[in-house]
C-alpha cells in the first residue's frame, strides 16, 4: 500500500470536519433567531431587510448558537492555517494537486482555501464589535457590519455547496477507498 495522505493532512481534515459542522449547526441557529439580511452598518427587528428569509423565528437560538460558533470559528481558523501553512510549505496547492485532481477540481480547491476561507474569516471578524473597535477599517471596507453578515451568509452557503460537491466526488469515485486514504493514509 501507498500512502495517499500525510498524517497532517488527514487530522486537519478531521478537524476541519468536526470544527465545520460545529458552524453549520450553530450557524442555523443564529440565522433562526434572526432571519433577515441587511446591507449597511444597521439592521434590527422591525428595520426593512434587504432579505428576509422564510425561516422560522426561534429567539431562543442565539446564546448556545453564538458561542458554539465563536468556538468553531477558531478551531477552523487555527486549523485552516496549519492546513495552509503546511501545503505552502510542501508546495501541495502548486505541484502535488497537478497529478491527483483535474483542472476544475483544482480551481474549486484552491478557491476554497484561499478565497471562500479567508473572506469567511475576514467577514466573521467584521461582525466582532470588538474587532470594529479595534479595526474599523475592516468593517468599513465590507460595508458595514450588517453587510458583513450578509456577505457572510452567502460565503457560508458556498461553502456548503463545495461540501456537497465534495461527499458527492467522494462516493462517487470509490468510498470506502477514499475514506480509508483519509483515516489511515493508505489506499488498496
Amino acid at each position: 500500500m501507498n500512502p495517499r495522505h500525510s498524517a497532517l493532512v488527514r487530522v486537519t481534515h478531521w478537524v476541519h470536519t468536526l470544527g465545520f459542522f460545529a458552524l453549520l449547526v450553530s450557524g442555523a441557529a443564529i440565522l433562526i433567531a434572526h432571519p433577515r439580511l441587511y446591507w449597511g452598518e444597521t439592521g434590527a427587528a422591525g428595520s426593512p431587510a434587504w432579505l428576509e428569509l422564510p425561516l422560522p423565528l426561534n429567539m431562543d437560538q442565539s446564546g448556545w448558537g453564538r458561542s458554539l460558533h465563536f468556538l468553531g470559528a477558531w478551531v477552523c481558523v487555527l486549523n485552516g492555517a496549519v492546513y495552509a501553512a503546511s501545503g505552502l510549505a510542501r508546495r501541495h496547492f502548486s505541484g502535488g494537486m497537478q497529478q491527483t485532481y483535474g483542472v476544475l477540481q483544482r480551481l474549486a480547491y484552491r478557491g476554497v482555501v484561499f478565497v471562500l476561507f479567508p473572506s469567511i474569516t475576514v467577514t466573521g471578524l467584521a461582525m466582532s464589535p470588538a474587532i470594529g473597535a479595534a479595526a474599523p477599517a475592516i468593517v468599513g471596507a465590507l460595508g458595514g457590519h450588517q453587510s458583513a453578515r450578509t456577505v457572510h451568509f452567502f460565503a457560508a452557503n458556498l461553502l456548503v455547496l463545495f461540501l456537497i460537491g465534495h461527499v458527492t466526488m467522494v462516493v462517487v469515485s470509490g468510498f470506502s477507498d477514499r475514506m480509508r486514504a483519509m483515516i489511515a493514509g493508505e489506499h488498496a
